[in-house]
């Protein structure tokens, strides 16, 4: 949804509808996840995806209908044994999609929520999907204010206090709720899409391995920043566009920076005189993955000199080093596809083995 954004804030700043495909739950093996999105704009004009393919024509059918008939629609697609060339999934998993029409008066708050979004302000949409509520009706959740209604007072409090819970985790999921809002009912289903701000990469060490995983970063939609202390390393022609460039002494910037539990610290400098210090302040702090490089004996050292620092062993475990996946890479650029591969396998559970060695679903629930 992010991605396709611009595109649809276009379609309607120029008040031209649209429907809008938004995948709202999935189980087994299903290819995309909640929050992945399709819309079918003037012209016919398709943006983005909701399958990789294997039912965006049926999607394009319902998106026309929808903005033809003013009434979101509630479907879910799955693998069928009995006709293996029906509209559906090939890998055997499900997906649910809220199929609704977009307007300035069916959703008066989207293009603040689209401005949001690309100033990489934090906001939430929630969105009926099922239940006695009107299907398809939106509030967008700020953290200091609300925009729409979802039919009822009662309900709108309700969603408002967990979307602000949801927004500060960066989640985006179904929620249920009574009519009115109450907690313990299911009668009402609400969708609730968070757009937290990317999450950051912070590189130290301005070498070439850098401006590889820098490259990597960004594709994998972080905000990246580089940090070095040596001047004549740390300047931006270096590096990818886009990708900030900071000179100071690594552990004083990261001192100063704030980190989440979706940061990722990624420590290329392997000179102990930068990157311990470096570590003794990540290693203490949020971060969802911190990274270092180096050699065996390198790591050994580093290891050695920050337990000497009174780092705790619960701290010091959380170090990823030597940094990256065993793929064999040589290059700057495998290097980083070997730190990219282990930050991704972190973060969704993943074992780093190959998919024929495995069993099982190959997208398992996140």
């Amino acid at each position: 949804m992010r991605d396709i954004l611009p595109v649809l804030n276009g379609w309607y700043t120029a008040g031209t509808p649209f429907g809008l495909a938004t995948v709202v739950s999935t189980s087994r093996s299903a290819p995309r996840d909640p929050g992945a999105a399709m819309a079918v704009g003037p012209d016919d004009e398709v943006v983005g995806s909701v399958s990789g393919g294997c039912v965006e024509g049926a999607v394009f059918e319902l998106a026309q209908e929808v903005v033809a008939s003013g009434e979101a629609r509630l479907e879910t697609f799955g693998y069928s044994d009995e006709d293996a060339f029906a509209v559906g999934l090939t890998c055997g998993g499900e997906i649910t999609l809220l199929v609704r029409p977009v307007t300035a008066a069916l959703d008066p708050a989207f293009g603040e929520i689209a401005e949001s979004v690309a100033a990489g302000r934090p906001v939430t949409v929630a969105t009926v999907t099922d239940g006695p509520a009107p299907r398809g009706a939106t509030l967008a959740v700020w953290p200091d204010r609300v925009a729409g209604t979802l039919g009822s007072t009662g309900l709108d409090v309700a969603v408002t206090a967990d979307a602000r819970g949801e927004l500060a985790l960066g989640a985006t999921g179904l929620r249920h709720y009574g009519p009115h809002g109450e907690r313990r009912e299911d009668a009402v289903t609400v969708f609730l899409h968070s757009f937290a701000p990317p999450p950051r990469m912070l590189v130290f060490g301005a070498i070439d391995y850098a401006a590889a995983v820098a490259r990597i970063g960004a594709f994998l939609g972080y905000r990246v920043t580089v940090c070095d202390a040596r001047p004549v390393f740390a300047t931006p022609k270096r590096f990818p566009q886009g990708v900030e460039v900071v000179v100071d002494w690594p552990h004083r910037y990261l001192d100063g920076t704030a980190t989440d539990e979706r940061t990722v610290i990624c420590v290329l400098t392997h000179d102990p005189k930068f990157d311990v210090p470096l570590l003794e302040v990540a290693l203490r702090r949020p971060a969802a993955y911190i990274g270092a490089m180096g050699s065996r004996r390198t790591h050994d050292d580093r290891m050695k000199r920050l337990t000497e620092s009174g780092l705790t062993e619960d701290e010091v475990s959380r170090l990823r080093s030597p940094v990256g996946l065993d793929l064999g890479a040589r290059t700057p650029e495998e290097v980083a596809v070997s730190v990219a591969a282990e930050i991704v396998a972190l973060r969704w559970g993943g074992s780093g083995a190959p998919l024929t060695a495995t069993a099982g679903a190959i997208h398992p629930p996140s």
